[in-house]
């Protein structure tokens, strides 16, 4: 017999809306792109890794979620601070850093340039020798990315990825290793900034805890530490291939 449909409820009203940024984006201003299960909630696969749990996951949203993501895959768990199920593999878990807007210097960049579906080849790339973070083929829908170039060529890059109700998160923030040094990557943070505060909305941004030249970087910018987190991923045990059988 089929569960019953449960609502989708967004961020727990006593809690942050930044501390589940990805139901935030998916249940608001990304709802467009939802896939769901249940209450549970991804972006397409082409589009960003990031899926989205209820604050307080039950039996039954693991279950939705093992059938969303199919047996045997890894699903990433960015944000999460519980427990998995038992059977659940752990397969990445590293601490993390969110920072918020503090006050910095968003300004637009005269060299910066809009960077498109066109341009996906030549950012993939960029990504692929740089390592920012997860960039995939349609990553460029989920908002403005801008970049610069030298010689024609893309060497920097930044852009908007989560979109919880007025805030908007940068990631993708990569430079070519033969153009560090120049400032590159904060021109663009704060371009984008810019085009952010423009639409009366506020940045944040993630990265790895131990990244800590990128984390002295936002701060010189003006981003402050809003807490720390983890970005986590599991993978679907084989015997759930119906989505069912999923204990806590």
């Amino acid at each position: 017999m089929a569960r019953p449909a449960r609502d989708i409820a967004g961020p727990h009203p006593e809690r942050h809306i930044l501390d589940n940024p990805a139901l935030a984006s998916l249940t608001g201003p990304h709802a467009h792109f939802a896939e769901r299960q249940g209450r549970v909630l991804r972006y397409p696969v082409d589009v960003s890794p990031w899926l989205a749990l209820p604050d307080e996951p039950d039996a039954d949203d693991w279950a939705d979620l093992a059938a969303l993501v199919g047996p045997g895959e890894e699903a990433p768990l960015a944000g999460f601070h519980g427990r998995a199920p038992d059977g659940w593999e752990l397969t990445f878990d590293i601490e993390g850093v969110q920072l918020v807007d503090d006050g910095i210097a968003a300004a637009p960049d005269a060299e910066a340039v809009r960077l498109g579906p066109e341009d996906v080849p030549e950012m993939l790339d960029l990504v692929e020798r740089t390592r920012p973070g997860p960039f995939l083929p349609r990553t460029v829908d989920l908002g403005t990315y801008l970049g610069i170039r030298r010689g024609g060529a893309l060497v920097a890059m930044a852009g908007e990825r989560l979109h919880p109700p007025g805030w908007t998160e940068i990631s993708a923030v990569c430079t070519d290793p033969e153009f560090r040094g120049e400032g590159l990557a904060g021109r663009l943070v704060l371009a984008v900034a810019h085009g952010i505060r423009e639409r009366g909305e506020t940045p944040f941004l993630h990265t790895g805890a131990g990244n800590t030249n990128a984390i002295r970087l936002y701060e010189a910018l003006g981003f402050r530490l809003r807490r720390t987190t983890r970005f986590l991923a599991a993978r679907v045990p084989e015997h759930v291939a119906d989505g069912r059988h999923v204990g806590v």
